[in-house]
């Protein structure tokens, strides 16, 4: 008997972070996929490996940003990455659709590795791409099938995805599963879903509506055919065995890599006896050498996006910088209003909303480059004006009050809102209305103050209200919001139009009119 060995790598979420940086000025961090190279290399001179990367790669950094705003034409850089790193497969991830089918697929026909996605098919019913492929190694058969989240179709903007319809995810694995295990004699099924886990994988306990955007626990209790589930999209760090199979999530950004290692029992005759499998996360550090093949393929691009980026287009007067996120969100502050304003201003809505969508120190310092405007707001939306009636803004303000919590008289982040996945862009705060969120009050009925110049909101009366795009599709727990009346939309993204006004305002007042805020 010999033992074979065999490695099913798999990145996700990538985001377009190829460089050790996260453009903040820092330039040697522990994450990207040139440092993830590095390890990928001393893989393969171990022995035969399997690379695969699980969706959301070409978009998510000033750098995808970039590339697709000043050099689309050119070819997409971080697919001459995938290409030189060899790459069997990708899969998509709900941002690969993000600047529409022409782009998307002008880098699929630059892939030299397919692209799997097994329940999107165009409205013919043709598959967009394969649902599968079989990789054999060592006398080994390996599937490897390729599944996303079906709620593309809640987020993204119609027309980039014209054409094409997304199908339950769990039921094209379940369908494909099977019948790959019937008609294909395979020794090993691999799941690749741009999707993450509906419940905790230890206790069964449920941590986010079972709607569907994510079903990998579904998938790992249901669908007894796949051995193998690589997961993905909620960024979160996942390295174990659950009913006989092996899972993994390998966070975002390049953060660590996902590694599953096959040992093969096999007699002289070749015929297999067993198959094992473990799973196990691979970080990269600090002190970690980027992969010099990567580093001079992306440095052109990289190289121009760091000059763009801190390009000066505009003086602050006064304090546009956030120090504290949470007291951010809890009594407005002027880089809120800003961004407000200039919804506001670009749209034509005496409403708006938006969102802080992370966690770490921002806003605007008083000397605004490029760099300031992509690293604060870091998501490719643009705007919709929705007409809202005076309830629909109530049931607005009540869901995003649901983010906080009061824990032994402090007030709190809910933790549904920090696990599995933190999800702080699903916390707005708006201008054109006053308000007070009364967090001590039971969910539902914490909206204790709702006017408008001053003036109670009817509940029957209607607005025009500007927000992202993202949020106008009801993603966040705002499920209404998708069938309100749509009265316009500006197709050029927030982050550009943000640039354009300073550009225009090149000297800009820090100004806060306190119009809400939070109590408990």
């Amino acid at each position: 008997m010999t033992v074979k060995k065999i490695q099913i790598l798999a990145t996700s979420d990538i985001h377009g972070y190829i460089m050790p940086t996260t453009f903040r000025n820092t330039f040697n961090e522990a994450l990207g996929l040139a440092k993830i190279a590095t390890i990928i290399q001393e893989k393969r001179l171990e022995g035969p490996i399997i690379l695969i990367d699980n969706g959301d790669f070409i978009q998510g950094s000033p750098l995808t940003y970039y590339h697709q705003k000043f050099q689309a034409q050119e070819p997409n850089p971080l697919i001459q990455v995938a290409n030189a790193l060899q790459y069997d497969a990708m899969i998509f991830g709900n941002h690969e659709f993000n600047y529409g089918l022409p782009a998307l697929q002008s880098v699929i026909s630059q892939s030299q590795f397919p692209w799997l996605g097994a329940n999107i098919l165009t409205n013919n019913g043709q598959h967009f791409t394969k649902p599968y492929i079989i990789k054999e190694i060592e006398g080994v058969r390996i599937a490897i099938l390729g599944v996303t989240t079906h709620f593309v179709t809640k987020w993204e903007e119609p027309d980039h995805i014209n054409g094409l319809r997304f199908e339950d995810a769990f039921s094209s694995a379940s369908y494909w599963a099977k019948w790959i295990r019937s008609n294909e004699q395979i020794d090993v099924l691999i799941l690749c879903y741009h999707g993450g886990f509906e419940r905790n994988l230890e206790t069964g306990e449920l941590l986010e509506n079972e709607d569907g955007e994510n079903q990998g626990y579904r998938i790992c209790t249901e669908i007894e055919e796949v051995d193998i589930i690589i997961s993905g999209h909620q960024h979160r760090e996942i390295s174990t065995t659950f009913m006989g199979k092996s899972i993994v999530q390998p966070n975002t950004k390049g953060i660590c890599l996902a590694s599953i290692e096959l040992k093969i029992m096999m007699d002289s005759q070749k015929k297999i006896h067993s198959i094992t499998h473990t799973p196990s996360l691979i970080y990269v550090t600090e002190d970690m050498k980027p992969n010099t093949s990567v580093c001079s393929i992306i440095s052109p691009t990289f190289d121009k996006t760091e000059a763009w980026l801190d390009e000066t287009v505009g003086i602050i007067q006064g304090n546009m910088l956030i120090e504290n996120t949470f007291f951010a969100r809890i009594q407005e502050h002027p880089y809120i209003e800003f961004i407000n304003h200039i919804q506001m201003e670009a749209s034509g809505a005496s409403i708006s909303c938006t969102a802080l969508f992370h966690d770490d120190c921002g806003g605007l310092k008083q000397e605004v480059t490029i760099r300031d405007i992509v690293t604060n707001y870091i998501y490719a939306n643009t705007l919709k004006v929705l007409r809202l009636s005076g309830l629909d803004i109530l049931l607005a303000l009540e869901q995003s009050a649901t983010y906080f919590t009061v824990e032994a008289g402090e007030l709190k982040v809910t933790e549904s809102f920090l696990y599995p996945k933190a999800q702080p862009y699903n916390y707005d705060m708006w201008e054109g209305i006053e308000y007070i969120l009364d967090i001590s009050k039971p969910i539902g009925e914490r909206v204790t103050k709702l006017t408008i110049n001053g003036e109670p909101i009817k509940m029957d009366e209607e607005f025009d209200v500007v927000m992202s795009s993202y949020r106008a599709t009801g993603a966040g727990g705002f499920d209404f919001l998708k069938n309100r009346p749509f009265v316009k939309e500006i197709q050029i993204d927030i982050t550009e139009l943000i640039a354009d006004y300073i550009l225009k305002h090149p000297s800009i007042r820090a100004t806060c009119n306190k119009n809400w805020q939070v109590t408990f």
